[in-house]
């Protein structure tokens, strides 16, 4: 796997005191050789006490996030130790806490995304793979909790607007949701929103509320995560 050392692993922020990039591109490289379980061990000891999360402590670093897509080619393609070694680690990195200004990092849909929910959308861009394996179904089921909404139309109403789209994970529908928004390279900007419609049967599409935000603030491509998963973290 080339792609492993094309990251700059020290460019990724990370708290000093616990991140230890040196970590990440050699035990995502072991664990890609592993073929038994001592190797893969190996591997989850230097991901799993420094790399991209440190375990004794559950605590997540951003490289958490960049390393996911890695893991998962990983756990596809790798030997079965390396495999669940790789779904263990995926596990840690979306339920542990990051650090008070390492909460979040750069995707192609916004430039402030909370770390667990940029995993949950790795997670569920491999759900044809992970919903065959025990600990993958289980990793769907928690990635769930970080749902996403990608806003394709909006049509204002009253004092709000009903936005149209696609929602991936669980959003329940018997609530209001403080959701932040991410827009045109802007994120984290705090919204409420409900579900007007939920997706019907195995159709992705539904509808939400979006209150006090007309049309033009919900852009097409603009994208609403849980509000909870980022500053409401500790």
């Amino acid at each position: 796997m080339d792609v492993i050392d094309t990251v700059d692993w020290g460019g990724i922020p990370g708290p000093s005191d616990w991140y230890e990039p040196d970590r990440v591109a050699t035990g995502l490289r072991v664990l890609a050789g592993a073929t038994n379980l001592i190797q893969a061990a190996e591997a989850g000891s230097l991901l799993g006490c420094g790399g991209i999360v440190h375990d004794h402590s559950g605590a997540v670093f951003p490289a958490a996030a960049v390393a996911a897509p890695l893991l998962l080619d990983i756990a596809q393609q790798g030997h079965p130790a390396a495999r669940d070694a790789a779904l263990g680690l995926l596990e840690e990195a979306l339920s542990f806490y990051p650090h008070a200004g390492y909460r979040r990092v750069a995707t192609p849909y916004g430039p402030t995304v909370p770390i667990c929910c940029d995993i949950a959308h790795h997670l569920r861009s491999r759900a044809d793979f992970l919903i065959g394996q025990d600990q993958g179904r289980s990793l769907l089921a928690d990635a769930a909790e970080h749902w996403r909404f990608e806003i394709r139309e909006g049509v204002p109403d009253d004092d709000g607007t009903s936005v149209f789209g696609v929602l991936s994970g669980r959003l329940p529908g018997d609530a209001v949701h403080a959701a932040e928004l991410h827009a045109c390279g802007v994120g984290a900007e705090l919204v409420e929103v409900a579900v007007e419609y939920p997706p019907a049967g195995v159709c992705s599409e539904a509808c939400l509320r979006v209150d006090g935000r007309r049309p033009h603030e919900l852009p097409v491509g603009a994208v609403v995560l849980p509000a909870k998963c980022g500053d409401g973290l500790p």
